[in-house]
């Protein structure tokens, strides 16, 4: 796979700051127009948690141009904001620039009189900073794009919603899993939601009650590999805020009660080429094309270490657990909701357009930047090696035999975060693609973070990781 360090990135010219600036006057007078006085300017850190610099909207076209200063040290904090440190970001010194996105400013309808925009970070002298998730995965995508392949790609939203008392979780609900009970009793919630994402433009597919007490799941329409993560993001902040409305703390950890089913943050993608969806149509197994297994091949093959990208917390691993439809196992299948790579092609009539790859592994501590920019890199490395799918699985991998599980090259992910640390160390793969300042961040943190619970409780986890997600 080409290096993406290959080229070093430019800095953006005055030229190029006068038209960001001149661009952001009409997004301006929209926001002033409709009422909107201030404005987020968000990223998502390496916890996986959405960090903010705001602006009054006055100042929009000094920052279109010029950003909004940040310290790089946010690459290292923990999950309870302590911080670390790597060998190439840390401590107090330094300074960054945040660009906002100005395609991508959007009117926030849980939150009267305020805009989100997503960020770029660019240091002082104007370039891409290397430790940017944001643009990481933009980075990735458009070494797809080189090739001719497109990735459209969407994650499930998955969250629990209510309040805590005497440290423990107290569900906004009490109806059965999928029911329409829960719909009734959160019949005004539920609907102000997806009101809510529908009105900031976000496209939802289809809205129901979770398994967990108190859990709910959005599904929201395909993007780009960055615009995927841009919508996450969004419909995260736009679900706290509506929760908080109700009196509600909203909850997208992997991990809200320890022992009882997590949040999810499965990740569906579809790579296509001329119009033409690589997971459909083809010769290979339920139509698969020869690329298209061959991305499959190598998601499937770096699994182990996108654990670290794709389930980076401790918590991570109160949730990944076998039987509880979480992809607990390295292996695939047709429709298989045990495996963690399940095969989705839709139904006959439409699989041209649907088939699709959903990762499960993943939940919902992770930064989505590096999620869909480190899978991409992961499918490129399987197309550059020619790889191909193993023995697919039917049914529960738990319940197969140790032999006939290791004749078919199934193996269990990793069980902790330390066990995840050591396979994301190692894997060249990640480190060529990240380069070695965001790879080096990330371990740090990682490396932080086991420490600060090692010796902990799984209840002692779940509690003090419930709502920083």
């Amino acid at each position: 796979m080409t290096t993406p360090a290959a080229n070093p990135p430019q800095a953006l010219t005055a030229q190029e700051r006068a038209a960001r600036s001149a661009r952001s006057a009409a997004v301006a007078e929209r926001l002033s127009a409709n009422g909107v006085t201030m404005i987020a300017l968000c990223w998502v850190d390496n916890t996986g948690v959405t960090r903010v610099k705001a602006i009054p909207a006055g100042r929009l076209e000094r920052v279109a141009g010029w950003g909004a200063g940040m310290s790089p040290v946010f690459d290292v904090f923990l999950i309870d904001d302590s911080i670390t440190s790597s060998a190439h970001i840390g401590g107090p010194d330094g300074d960054l620039r945040l660009l906002p996105d100005l395609d991508q400013v959007t009117e926030l309808a849980g939150q009267p009189g305020w805009a989100w925009a997503p960020v770029d970070r660019y240091t002082q002298d104007g370039k891409e900073y290397a430790g940017c998730q944001r643009s990481f995965a933009r980075r990735m995508a458009g070494l797809a794009a080189a090739r001719g392949l497109e990735f459209r790609m969407s994650f499930e939203i998955e969250w629990t919603v209510g309040t805590e008392a005497d440290a423990s979780f107290v569900p906004a609900c009490t109806g059965p899993a999928y029911g329409m009970t829960r719909v009734i009793e959160l019949s005004d919630y539920c609907r102000e939601v997806v009101t809510a994402l529908e009105r900031e433009g976000v496209v939802v597919e289809q809205f129901h009650p979770e398994y967990a007490a108190g859990q709910l799941e959005v599904s929201v329409a395909p993007a780009g590999p960055v615009g995927a993560a841009d919508l996450t993001a969004l419909a995260r902040q736009t679900i706290r805020a509506v929760s908080a409305r109700y009196g509600w703390q909203a909850s997208f950890a992997p991990s809200v009660v320890a022992g009882g089913v997590g949040n999810g943050a499965h990740l569906h993608v579809s790579m296509w080429r001329d119009g033409r969806n690589l997971f459909a149509g083809g010769p290979g197994r339920h139509g698969l094309t020869a690329d298209g297994e061959a991305f499959a091949g190598g998601a499937l093959s770096a699994l182990p270490a996108l654990a670290g990208i794709g389930m980076p917390s401790v918590a991570s691993y109160l949730r990944l657990v076998p039987s509880h439809w979480a992809g607990a196992y390295q292996c695939w299948g047709l429709e298989n909701r045990e495996a963690a790579l399940r095969l989705v092609t839709g139904s006959a009539g439409e699989r041209d357009t649907r088939a699709n790859l959903e990762i499960k592994c993943f939940d919902g501590a992770a930064n989505p930047y590096l999620v869909t920019g480190s899978l991409i890199a992961a499918g490129l490395a399987g197309l550059d090696e020619g790889a191909s799918l193993p023995p697919e699985v039917q049914g529960d991998p738990a319940g197969l035999a140790a032999p006939e599980l290791a004749s078919r090259g199934v193996r269990r992910l990793p069980q902790s975060l330390d066990e995840a640390i050591g396979q994301l160390a190692g894997s060249g793969l990640l480190r060529k693609a990240l380069g070695d300042a965001l790879f080096e961040a990330i371990l740090a943190v990682r490396r932080g973070e086991a420490a600060l619970f090692a010796g902990a409780s799984a209840d002692e986890v779940a509690a003090r990781t419930r709502w920083r997600w």
